[in-house]
């Protein structure tokens, strides 16, 4: 497990490449993580520990993260979070005012400088009541998939997946569902690239907490009665590879959207789809999970 210990950090040294970078500079010159996160940690008397949520483009991580990062400001479960800088409040506002207005948010750029970042202090009111450091990216599923294909095209998501304490790993469970094998090659290419990065041997497993969350279980409620059982049935490829490789892991069936419409502009020739009502199923149980176990 990556990520604990008590804090040392060095003034203007990335917290997540570790280079160094001018006073004044807001982003890392080297992997365009912003130093903010730096700057707000040196307060805590304990490192940030980073959760990775990572996926295939279109699967839903940007609407996920918005109304996680939305639900644990409510106090939602056990929870109670704190935003650390005003920038930890800039996806989690796009989602929801988007959201309201009946809009997906826009796509999240390919251009690491322009992703959105989340610092937040946690505190799980449970029998082990705990504080946790989490700081929670979120990356554009082009960025991943060009990243995996070509490895080291986006240093920092290297950096970011080296150094996470756990990883959210999310599926599109309807496209799986209607026969599309590109949800289970995806992941199954995504935890191969881990497994290389973490340099794990044959007979060792990886050990970070990993949740896979099968997205846009609302167009597929069975994934709900038994998400380990779907992963078996629709996307076997991905079930056989965590079995082998990974020694920490389980499957969660999610969604955030309660209906679809689809709308078309006059002498347009494309449809969109249009968020009728969300209906938050799933949300929070995963990102529990993955703090338990830190």
């Amino acid at each position: 497990m990556r990520g604990q210990g008590t804090a040392t950090v060095t003034p203007n040294r990335c917290m997540i490449c570790g280079e160094t970078n001018a006073t004044q500079t807001s982003q890392c010159l080297a992997c365009a993580a912003p130093m903010a996160l730096l700057h707000d940690s040196i307060a805590q008397d304990r490192e940030p520990q980073i959760v990775s949520i990572i996926g295939d483009t279109n699967v839903g991580k940007t609407v996920y993260l918005g109304f996680l990062l939305d639900m644990l400001t409510h106090r939602a479960g056990d929870f109670e979070a704190i935003p650390k800088g005003a920038y930890s409040i800039d996806l989690q506002q796009t989602v929801i005012s988007n959201m309201a207005r009946r809009l997906f948010p826009p796509k999240t750029p390919m251009e690491a400088n322009q992703w959105y970042w989340a610092y937040y202090q946690v505190y799980q009111r449970a029998s082990q009541a705990k504080w946790v450091d989490l700081i929670m990216p979120d990356i554009a599923g082009e960025s991943l998939a060009a990243e995996v294909a070509a490895p080291n095209t986006f240093k920092v998501i290297r950096n970011l997946l080296n150094k996470s304490a756990g990883l959210m790993l999310l599926t599109d469970a309807a496209l799986a569902a209607s026969g599309s094998s590109q949800p289970d090659f995806f992941a199954v290419r995504m935890l191969s690239y881990i497994d290389t990065m973490y340099g794990t041997g044959r007979n060792q497993r990886i050990n970070t907490p990993t949740a896979i969350l099968l997205c846009k279980a609302d167009q597929c409620p069975d994934c709900f009665d038994d998400p380990t059982k779907f992963v078996k049935a629709n996307m076997n490829r991905l079930w056989n590879l965590c079995e082998s490789r990974l020694s920490n892991f389980a499957f969660f069936a999610c969604s955030v959207v309660g209906s679809l419409g689809y709308a078309t502009a006059p002498q347009e020739d494309y449809v969109i789809p249009v968020p009728l009502h969300t209906a938050l199923q799933g949300v929070l149980e995963p990102f529990q999970w993955v703090v338990d176990q830190l």
